[in-house]
């Protein structure tokens, strides 16, 4: 048999509530479909955060540190945090999550990023 890895992506970057019913938001929701995606045989978990009270993306420390330590404690998959963010971020609001986080391994952008709703980069 091949051997694979699998990266689960589970709320996407840009997705809203309004674009799927199916988009984890809450922590609770965020690390369900983590732990889920573990067990079925993901091992990286590539995660961004979200506003828990409107489902928009969010670089939030604090939204990320309400479902890692959770997903942590749950599985062992390999987890990797997002540093995309949007034109109008700073380098360190991109890194903010990820330097409280402490990951073993971050993404990182290299050049513009088009999603078919706009170009960002």
């Amino acid at each position: 048999m091949t051997k694979v890895i699998i990266s689960c992506a589970i709320t996407g970057s840009i997705h809203t509530p309004s674009m799927s019913p199916y988009l984890p938001v809450t922590a609770e929701q965020i690390t369900e479909q983590s732990v889920g995606a573990a067990r079925a045989g993901a091992a990286i978990l590539h995660l961004h955060a979200r506003n828990p009270t409107d489902g928009r993306p969010s670089s939030s420390p604090e939204d990320f540190m309400a479902f890692l330590p959770a997903i942590k404690e749950s599985c062992d998959a390999v987890i990797n945090l997002t540093t995309g963010g949007s034109a109008i971020m700073t380098l360190e609001d991109r890194l903010a999550g990820p330097k409280l986080a402490e990951p073993e391994m971050c993404s990182l952008n290299m050049g513009s990023m088009n999603f078919a709703l706009y170009p960002a980069v």
